[in-house]
Formats: C-alpha cells, structure tokens, sequence
C-alpha cells in the first residue's frame, strides 16, 4: 500500500461541495439538499448510476453477511435499501436499524418499507458523529453514500468504533474519485457537467444535485480513507473497487 500523507482531521468539514463553508454550517446545508431530493432519491439513482447502484448495493450486503439474532444499524440509511435487503437476507430475524439525520428520508424509507410488507425495522432520527447507541451494542455497522455528506469524517469514524461490539465489523460504501485511470476524466466530466443536468431536469433542483457531483471528487481515496478509519479504530481496513472504482465498500473490525 503506497505511503498517504492525511490531511488535517475532518478536512472536509470546511468544504461544501467545491465551496468553503463555515463548519458549522456544512450540517444544515447538507440537510437542505436532502430534503429536497428525498422524493426523487431512488429514481434519481437509477438514473445517475444507469441501475448499477442496485447491484452495488446487492454486493455490499453479500459481505456484510448479515445474520438472525444479529444487531444490525444502518447510519446514514433513510431510503431503506440496504436495511431491507438485509431484513430479507435474514429473513426478518436481525434486529436492524435505520439511523438517519434527515426526517424526511427517513418518511421516505418507511413508506418504502411499508409497501413491502415490512413493519420491524426501526427508525430512528440521529447524527452519524453523535450516534444514539450504546457503546459496544451492534453487531454490524454500514454506512452507504453517506459518509462523504458528514461534516466531521473522523469524528463519524470514531463513532461508528464506539457503538460496534468487540469483533464487529464496519462497512462503507461510497462514491470514490480514485477511480481507475482510463475512466477519471469521463468520470470526472460525468460528474461535473451531467450529474446537475439530469438533477435539473428530473429533480427539478440542479444545485443539490451540482453538490452531490462536487462532494464525491472531495472525498478522500482508498487509501487515505482506510488509514483513517484505522485511527478511528477499525483495524484491518481494505476496500473493494466496484465498476473501476467509481463505487468502493471498506471494510473494518473493532478488536
């Protein structure tokens, strides 16, 4: 693994997008773009990912292994598609639950639930940095396409180490810009000029839409990312690249 130099912790708490923003006001400004795109979250995946999502999300769940009897949470999770993937994975005998910061993602999710005949998951409004769990409660941490939404990164990190059983595992799925280099200018371009277009037209909101695009080429790479959870706490990072490296799951245990 090449050697990373880090940043400063929680660099990317100054940064909205490519704008620098008060740290302070990174939290509500995100929660503003959520809010408003939380109607159109699931359509707008499938078209901004042309549907690989679904199988990125199908993959992630295959090494979670999750299983019955299990604590699982879910950080970052309104839409509810990881968790009820894992709810019928395990048919229904994991404790699994949704934590998410904005109310209105999460309406969306239980509705979604709902629809599927789904009533045991619990939801549960809270801060990925500040977590409503108890220490060492949870069998399974994952957290998808939103920790780069985080103000404080580290301090997530942290968290997640906190409320993970000895022996638990933590699982991250994001977006990445240390995507192959064959891929990285139309990846980049993709993101930059096509992503607000599509959020424009379907989501009626080219501005949030303008963030999410800005906020995966702020994100840390693979490697840099694994050696910050490492001194979160969550030993024997590595990653998978999925599709080139445009979507990559890290994977980490609490010892």
């Amino acid at each position: 693994m090449p050697k990373i130099t880090l940043a400063p912790s929680n660099p990317e708490s100054e940064w909205f997008g490519f704008r620098r923003v008060n740290p302070q006001d990174k939290a509500s400004m995100v929660g503003r773009v959520f809010s408003s795109v939380a109607g159109n979250y699931d359509i707008m995946n499938d078209l901004m990912s042309g549907g690989l999502h679904r199988l990125w999300k199908d993959t992630l769940v295959r090494r979670m292994n999750p299983r019955a009897g299990q604590n699982l949470l879910d950080v970052a999770g309104g839409t509810g598609d990881v968790a009820l993937r894992c709810h019928k994975r395990t048919n229904g005998e994991a404790k699994i639950t949704v934590c998410d910061i904005n109310p209105a993602m999460l309406k969306h999710g239980k509705a979604k639930a709902l629809d599927q005949g789904v009533t045991d998951i619990t939801w549960v409004t809270g801060d990925a940095e500040n977590l409503p769990f108890a220490d060492s409660s949870i069998d399974t941490y994952s957290i998808a396409f939103g920790l780069r939404n985080v103000t404080r990164i580290d301090q997530a990190l942290r968290e997640a180490a906190r409320v993970l059983k000895p022996g638990g595992r933590f699982f991250c799925m994001e977006f990445s810009p240390g995507v192959t280099p064959r891929l990285k200018p139309l990846y980049e371009a993709y993101c930059v000029n096509i992503l607000p277009l599509i959020g424009q037209f379907i989501a009626k909101d080219r501005d949030a839409y303008q963030y999410l695009a800005e906020s995966i080429l702020k994100f840390p790479p693979q490697a840099a990312l694994a050696k910050r959870m490492e001194q979160a706490g969550l030993e024997r990072a590595k990653w998978t690249d999925l599709t080139g490296g445009i979507a990559v799951i890290h994977e980490g245990w609490r010892l």
